[in-house]
């Protein structure tokens, strides 16, 4: 089964016997919590998407190591044309959930994972890349979704790995075992770690040779003993829970979800360990990932500002305000920073290259040019978006007062805008706006837009470093006929 169904995927998530705690509790059934579906349903479109045949170009591919029909997230890119289809396939997904869909991290960690473990083993003889690739053919086979988890919590910024304090604010090899290891630590920001079958972890930043026990990846099921999740809280989020709330949700059906996942003396095998101790290597492993992940940026921020962008331009309709020139001009620029992200997107695709084992990479400057806009540009969107809509986004009454006998009339009423459009309509445009913006949704676009993929600084450290300013010295030099 290479391909599996969105039902199938909702029914394989049952039968996984999660750890996860919301609110100092125990989340019994995660599948049908009323805050945590809306975060899976993001993550069966991916699935249903597949099944349709005008999307099947985009949503699926062929496997380089079967030969079989997969689903594109689980892919290794065999060409520019594959990493130009992601970004086209993210940007799908983004318009359809207008939220974070979540397999992306998970993509773009195997695609970092391949490369990096061929030349891992071409250095110390080691078996990881074919290790990697027998775990790669399981969950193409099964289809299954994988949470990449790089970002620990890190604790005194200023220390390494093995300087801190507390040793275990880095994930690290506490036991080794003829089998396996144990490991123990945190991964934080975890997004969809609780709509996921696996995780594979990866370092978060580069190691010297005294971090050895820090140079980790591996892959385990996300119900391993000892892994638990802490949901994190998001704005409005137990909106979802009130009865009479569909208006006030904003985004009912689609969402996101992030977590702080525990591993607490959890057990690897050695069949799943994809580096271990190669000091030398992680950041290498880091540096990929993070290229992939700020390509990504580049087409499912995109799709999500597609809705963004429709939904400004409706609640400028239901406001009686479209044919004003200074709201035409916003949702232009509007348009214009969405475009720009993407074409910075495709960009750094068509750009990438060949790698020693045979899959893509992409172009790792206009990947990083492609994630610092991205630290910007939804902030803009999002601000122009709450421009158009107006202050009655944040301040309007609740569906329950709109559904009150005694005062749904006065709202119904006074939130009138365009006579033709009803005041129901309005107020769920409305907060539509406000969930992208401000609400739940905003974890997977505004902020998310900040602090996914590395913060600003780590695109900036990248962007230097590929940047090549000795060589544009030089060129300079030889247009100026300068000679030292």
């Amino acid at each position: 089964m290479a391909l599996m169904t969105g039902d199938q995927y909702v029914e394989s998530l049952r039968k996984l016997n999660l750890e996860v705690y919301m609110f100092g509790e125990k989340v019994e059934n995660p599948v049908d919590n009323p805050i945590i579906r809306p975060s899976m349903n993001s993550v069966k479109m991916t699935y249903d998407l597949a099944q349709m045949s005008e999307h099947e170009d985009l949503m699926t591919t062929t496997s380089n190591l079967t030969g079989e029909k997969i689903n594109r997230f689980c892919h290794i890119h065999q060409s520019t044309d594959d990493l130009v289809k992601k970004v086209k396939m993210q940007r799908l997904c983004g318009q359809k959930t207008a939220s974070c869909f979540q397999r992306c991290v998970g993509m773009d960690a195997f695609n970092a994972e391949y490369s990096t473990t061929y030349e891992i083993d071409k250095v110390y003889g080691t078996n990881y890349h074919e290790k990697f690739k027998k775990f790669l053919e399981y969950v193409q086979e099964k289809d299954l979704t994988v949470d990449g988890a790089m970002t620990d919590p890190k604790g005194d910024r200023g220390l390494s790995p093995s300087k801190q304090v507390d040793p275990d604010l880095y994930l690290r090899v506490v036991e080794r075992r003829p089998d396996g290891v144990v490991v123990r630590g945190a991964k934080a920001h975890q997004t969809g770690i609780c709509n996921s079958h696996e995780v594979l972890v990866m370092p978060t930043i580069a190691m010297r040779p005294e971090d050895k026990d820090y140079a980790i990846s591996f892959s385990i099921p996300t119900d391993t003993k000892g892994v638990f999740m802490i949901l994190g809280r998001q704005s409005c989020d137990t909106r979802k829970l009130e009865e009479g709330a569909d208006i006030d949700v904003g985004n009912k059906n689609f969402g996101g979800v992030e977590a702080l996942t525990i591993f607490d003396d959890v057990f690897v095998p050695n069949e799943r360990i994809f580096l271990d101790g190669e000091t030398e290597f992680a950041g290498m492993l880091v540096e990929r990932f993070a290229g992939y992940h700020r390509q990504s940026y580049g087409g499912c921020k995109v799709g999500v500002g597609d809705v963004l962008i429709g939904a400004s331009a409706v609640a400028a309709d239901y406001n009686g305000a479209s044919r004003a020139s200074h709201l035409k001009d916003k949702l232009i620029e509007m348009i214009h920073l969405n475009e720009t992200l993407y074409a910075c997107g495709i960009a750094c695709s068509a750009e990438g290259y060949k790698t020693e084992s045979g899959n893509y990479i992409i172009d790792l400057l206009l990947a990083n040019v492609c994630k610092q806009n991205i630290t910007r540009f939804p902030y803009e969107i999002a601000r122009l978006a709450e421009d158009i809509a107006g202050g009655i986004m944040v301040t309007m009454p609740s569906e329950k007062d709109f559904r009150d006998q005694k005062l749904g009339a006065y709202v119904d009423k006074y939130l009138k805008g365009v006579a033709s459009v009803s005041t129901e309509n309005r107020m769920r445009i409305l907060r539509l706006i406000e969930n992208i913006t401000l609400g739940t949704a905003a974890v997977g676009y505004r902020t998310e837009s900040m602090h996914g993929a590395g913060s600003p600084q780590a695109q900036r450290i990248m962007i230097a470093r590929q940047g090549n300013i000795a060589q544009k010295k030089a060129l300079a030099k030889a247009i100026a006929r300068v000679e030292e």
